[in-house]
């Protein structure tokens, strides 16, 4: 449960009015969330990395490291990262042995961040080419065939998007018969007391943080309280298992501050 503090108002009712859905805590028509995302990434593109390594105190490279070696990746295994904009799952994937990559990602500037550091990494070869295609496009309606790729993966995106059941359903089927999904995302802390730290660090450190590393408090106040709206482990389990993906399960990671879910296309 929620603690009730200024920052973080009672939030045991996390139904939301028929056409609307939740930005944060608050509702808004479901036809504006894409929007009112898209901005909140648009603006904390260019620090986005960097706020990842002080948001996490650099745990995150850890649980996306714990996420690669569960997948597993091979040579010739191609993957659709979706929600990866500024690459890190796609570079981490190549560099594990992986086969081409698709990062698609709806919002324009955090792939112009991933480009930039493929640049840098030299890691400029497309996937014909066994590198990576920039995408934009939607979680929901992806714009690739059904049966394309090996694996699909996801680190804090799934929260953002306004119905992560559509989400769900298109994974499913652009993966091949026998494909991977895994998904990492924040989640519902399972230790006590690191439950209350964990509320602290989010609504009283985190915006500070946004607003004087990213110049934005308001987008890094609405990513701490979309974390808190996001379904716990179970909840979740069975949403992924309902898209029609079997075998979920999922890893806590550091006491359930994140997880990672995973599942496969029969």
């Amino acid at each position: 449960m929620i603690k009730e503090t200024p920052e973080t108002p009672d939030n045991a009712d996390t139904s939301a009015a028929p056409g609307t859905t939740h930005f944060g805590f608050r509702q808004v028509a479901e036809d504006e969330k894409a929007g009112l995302v898209r901005g909140v990434f648009d603006s904390v593109a260019s620090k986005y990395d960097l706020m990842n390594d002080l948001m996490s105190l650099g745990i995150h490279r850890l649980w996306k490291a714990a996420m690669l070696d569960w997948l597993r990746p091979r040579p010739g295994m191609t993957l659709l990262d979706v929600g990866g904009g500024t690459g890190d799952i796609a570079f981490r994937f190549l560099e594990h042995g992986g086969g081409p990559v698709a990062v698609c990602d709806i919002n324009t500037e955090m792939l112009k961040v991933g480009k930039a550091r493929a640049i840098d990494k030299g890691m400029l070869k497309g996937r014909d080419a066994g590198g990576i295609d920039w995408v934009t496009g939607d979680a929901e309606n992806l714009p690739f065939p059904d049966n394309s790729f090996d694996a699909y993966t996801t680190a804090f995106c799934i929260r953002n998007v306004t119905h992560p059941e559509n989400a769900l359903a298109e994974a499913r089927r652009v993966l091949k018969p026998g494909g991977r999904f895994l998904c990492l995302e924040f989640s519902k802390v399972a230790l006590p007391v690191l439950d209350e730290i964990y509320d602290r660090w989010s609504f009283k450190v985190l915006p500070v943080l946004g607003e004087k590393i990213a110049g934005d408090r308001e987008s890094y106040q609405y990513l701490a309280e979309s974390i808190r709206r996001f379904p716990p482990q179970e909840e979740f389990k069975a949403m992924i298992g309902a898209a029609g993906l079997a075998r979920a399960e999922y890893r806590n990671l550091t006491g359930g501050i994140a997880a990672i879910h995973s599942a496969w296309r029969t």
